[in-house]
């Protein structure tokens, strides 16, 4: 387990003598010194409060994912106030989720090299203030940046979060019932974001922003006293190399999605899919060169790492891309209020998340593996039973289905932040959630432009959301059939 160790100047008064300084720094400046100032006159450890450390990183948790999921059933009034045309809507959904995917490996990074509390009050705070800077914005330009910085401060929060809940619980029955509190914060904030959204814009939509922006700061102000650092530093410098590349290749990939709709074959959408290979590449040439590259590659040769990317990946592709567009798909074709479709992604989050508090008891019988795999195939289950609902403007006609992938979803929410910390070394847990989470936000902003894409492609909208949900489908069931066959070699 990683020990406690200071390095914030807001850290209680007895924390712990500071540790070395990294190669290639001097202990005069910035951190360090201040580091070592404090440790000067205090030697006691300080314990973890585990449950004061779960509330607080839970709370943090569900504000960021009710951030991240406002947008889903606010985007035709949002659109509307901005001028936002359909095709750019999509950057409207995915600013968040491109900011996450760009910043969450470099945020663990940084993290466990610099301490993970400290990070977690930067990416709080920061929630806050961008959260508000898009309840101002004019544009859709400006709305979108405020919208990528709100992705950049979540990616702190998500990275740090896990790592301080493995600081605070050992490993055994008490982390298992953490993180699956955790991941069933991370279904919560799905469930009340639309809601909350919804009741708050019947005013004006950058109300609900605005409220948010508040909730955030709250957090920022109880975490100070309810969390207590801990680092495990590598040595050498934070990757930003590293960090930046992998951000741009994700930037490029949801660009070519977002213009692919208008026509695959145009230079611009072939351009933008080169850059985003080429930049994976040379991501990967750099990670190799790194002292403390933001992913250690080797990871990639564990196959219970490679089963928690691959779900995290899918999830984000199949089933938060999927339920991401759909309030917007039921009121455009149905007529549908922006609190009617509130509702019925609560129906399905609120699903969620009670399977993903009650998960926990599978433990014993059934690994986070095969949760992953039975949550997808729930999934692609429920999305067959809804096909023709819109279509036939029947929303009841959702509701099994909405019960059914919420219960999937929730089992897919329970195990991978369990399965993200157990497939890395102990000392890396925030780098393994990092990589969790890049990956499951990377699949969110591709997958949501490829379901506006084919949502839109024919011009008829009932049609295309019976596209969008088979395609949904079918990536459900790739992802099962692949997180099955991931899996540790005995012997």
């Amino acid at each position: 387990m990683p020990r406690s160790a200071p390095g914030d100047p807001t850290a209680p008064a007895t924390a712990p003598p500071p540790p070395a300084p990294a190669p290639g720094t001097t202990p005069d400046t910035g951190t360090a010194h201040r580091t070592a100032h404090h440790g000067a006159h205090h030697g006691a450890e300080i314990a973890p409060r585990p449950a004061a450390t779960l509330a607080v990183t839970s709370a943090a948790t569900s504000v960021a994912l009710m951030t991240y999921t406002a947008p889903a059933v606010i985007l035709p009034d949002t659109a509307a106030s901005l001028g936002t045309s359909l095709t750019a809507q999509a950057w409207l959904l995915n600013g968040t989720p491109l900011g996450l995917a760009a910043f969450l490996l470099a945020a663990g990074s940084v993290a466990d090299d610099h301490g993970r509390r400290r990070v977690f009050l930067w990416g709080t705070a920061g929630l806050g203030v961008t959260t508000a800077l898009g309840a101002l914005a004019q544009t859709t330009l400006l709305f979108t940046l405020a919208r990528v910085a709100q992705g950049a401060a979540s990616a702190a929060i998500l990275a740090t979060s896990l790592g301080l809940l493995v600081h605070a619980f050992p490993a055994g029955h008490g982390r298992v019932r953490a993180t699956g509190i955790w991941g069933a914060c991370v279904s919560g904030g799905i469930a009340v974001g639309p809601l909350a959204a919804g009741a708050i814009t019947a005013a004006d939509w950058r109300w609900a922003y605005a409220a948010l922006g508040a909730a955030s700061l709250l957090v920022t102000a109880f975490a100070p006293r309810a969390l207590t650092e801990s680092r495990t530093p590598r040595g050498g410098r934070t990757d930003l190399a590293g960090a930046l590349t992998l951000g741009l290749a994700a930037t490029a990939l949801v660009a070519a999605l977002t213009l692919g709709r208008d026509g695959w074959l145009r230079a611009p959408v072939g351009a933008l899919l080169l850059a985003a290979v080429l930049l994976t590449a040379v991501f990967v040439a750099v990670e190799r060169r790194a002292a403390a590259p933001v992913l250690d590659l080797g990871l990639l040769r564990r196959p219970l790492f490679l089963a928690s990317s691959t779900g995290a990946l899918f999830t984000g592709f199949s089933v938060i891309a999927l339920f991401s567009y759909l309030p917007a798909l039921l009121q455009h074709t149905i007529g549908m209020s922006a609190m009617g479709a509130a509702w019925l992604i609560f129906l399905w989050s609120g699903a969620s998340f009670a399977v993903a508090l009650q998960a926990r008891r599978l433990g014993g019988r059934i690994s986070a593996r095969h949760q992953l795999a039975l949550g997808f195939a729930l999934h692609a289950v429920a999305v067959l039973t809804m096909l023709g609902a819109v279509s036939s403007g029947s929303w009841p006609r959702l509701l099994p289905g909405l019960v059914i992938s919420g219960a999937g979803s929730g089992l897919l929410n329970a195990a991978l932040p369990l399965l993200a910390v157990e497939s890395v070394p102990a000392d890396r847990a925030a780098m393994g959630s990092g990589a969790g989470n890049t990956a499951r936000y990377i699949g969110s902003a591709a997958g949501v432009a490829l379901m506006i894409a084919v949502a839109t492609a024919s011009g008829d909208l009932a049609h295309g959301a019976d596209v969008a949900m088979a395609v949904s489908a079918g990536l459900a069931v790739v992802a099962a059939a692949g997180v099955l066959l991931l899996r540790e070699r005995r012997g």
